[in-house]
């Protein structure tokens, strides 16, 4: 098996652990993250009904405003910014964090805090 083959089936398994662990539920939603090597993305999920209240990704982002740009790292800050916003119109405040398998760094850290500034609860 290719190494990238292995190095994706190592995160889906640390992402099958956080997820025993990270459920969504009506009045705690679940945040969760998706980091491809271009873009990064965000939704907020009720797991009880299987649906999504909120969704913001760089292609979103870029769709809404041709000047979005810059290092990964801002654009993922700008994602937590925007997803905190869509949660609060949502009537969302608190959510359970789901990084996807991820470590808390880098893109993932920068999106997780930019939405505690944004006025979400985790």
């Amino acid at each position: 098996m290719p190494h990238t083959a292995i190095r994706r089936e190592h995160r889906k398994s640390r992402h099958m652990r956080v997820r025993m662990k990270a459920i969504g539920v009506p009045q705690r939603p679940r945040l969760n993250v998706f980091r491809s090597l271009r873009h990064i993305y965000a939704q907020v999920i009720d797991d009880t009904t299987g649906s999504t209240l909120a969704a913001v990704s760089t292609l979103s982002l870029a769709a809404a405003d041709k000047s979005i740009g810059g290092a990964k790292t801002e654009l993922a800050q700008k994602v937590g910014t925007a997803i905190a916003q869509q949660a609060r119109d949502a009537g969302v405040t608190r959510v359970v964090f789901d990084r996807g398998g991820y470590k808390y760094h880098g893109r993932v850290k920068a999106l997780a805090e930019a939405a505690r500034k944004g006025g979400l609860e985790f």
